[in-house]
């Protein structure tokens, strides 16, 4: 199975926001500036058990 990488452009288009998004890296221990610049593993962001982060990677899947 592909592990796309989530990027910024997802949770866009998943209807979420930047601020939102380094809040969630930070409650979760996710490296944002990693995020930021380069992704993350949709597989890193599902193993939070965040919906709405379930929801961000399902978008990378489908984008791929």
């Amino acid at each position: 199975m592909d592990d796309p990488l989530v990027t910024m452009r997802h949770v866009r288009a998943a209807g979420q926001c930047r601020r939102g998004a380094k809040a969630f890296a930070e409650r979760h221990g996710l490296d944002w500036d990693e995020f930021r610049v380069n992704g993350l593993p949709a597989s890193v962001v599902e193993a939070t058990g965040d919906a709405l982060a379930i929801k961000v990677a399902e978008v990378a899947r489908e984008q791929q």
